[in-house]
């Protein structure tokens, strides 16, 4: 889709609840849409609504080896409750081997910055884009929100990603907490609150995933790959 027609689209769908913004872009996926969740706090939201649309879409789920248990129970348990067909992508390196040589996950302070960058790297950013790659989507729905960071709040409902050559469509980009909380109370879904993911350290921050830097780290990674 030529990029200078997004902001007249994203006018259009501003105001379009997210099930239409959902319908609207499987319509244009030509059967490869794809969600990506990493079983966060208020993703099954974005999972429910999603699935109401498509219910055997491939839900890509980067497991880097250090989500708690509360996250892999919440996970099992969305599994069950909405027939998830989830694609489970792992590190070409184990849990127990990262730490073996870097001594575990870097501390969550600036100060430790480009670790925490090299660590998204290769346990998150590497196995997200071979899944990507793989899973070949044309349309990808992720449960970005403006109101999670300053960097996400410059973003759109709609947006192209040169990196990975897809439609990014974040249905729920307008929703505050309140509407989420709202919906998962209306259809009785659960939440998870003791998530944590070392690639980000702390909710101001990117993993990469969506952030320049991991754009680039990602770029580097496909010239290795050929």
């Amino acid at each position: 889709m030529p990029e200078e027609f997004l902001p007249e689209i994203n006018a259009q769908l501003r105001n379009q609840p997210p099930i239409e913004v959902i319908r609207w872009a499987v319509s244009r996926s030509g059967g490869r849409a794809v969600i990506s969740t990493n079983f966060r706090p208020f993703e099954a939201v974005l999972l429910h609504l999603v699935t109401r649309v498509v219910p055997a879409i491939p839900v890509l789920w980067v497991d880097h080896g250090y989500n708690r248990p509360a996250t892999y129970r919440h996970a099992e348990d969305l599994r069950r409750r909405l027939d998830l067909q989830i694609h489970a992508y792992v590190p070409r390196m184990t849990a127990a081997h990262y730490d073996a040589l870097h001594g575990g996950a870097p501390e969550p302070s600036p100060e430790h910055e480009e670790q925490i960058k090299a660590f998204s790297t290769t346990m998150k950013l590497e196995p997200f884009q071979r899944g990507m790659r793989e899973l070949a989507p044309a349309v990808w729905f992720t449960a970005l929100r403006r109101v999670q960071n300053p960097n996400r709040a410059g973003r759109d409902l709609v947006t192209e990603d040169p990196g990975f050559r897809v439609l990014k469509v974040s249905p729920l980009f307008h929703w505050t907490d309140g509407q989420m909380e709202a919906y998962l109370r209306e259809h009785d879904l659960p939440n998870e609150w003791d998530y944590f993911d070392p690639a980000k350290a702390d909710e101001k921050r990117e993993c990469g995933l969506h952030a320049a830097w991991g754009a680039k780290a990602m770029a580097v990674g496909q010239e290795k790959a050929g």
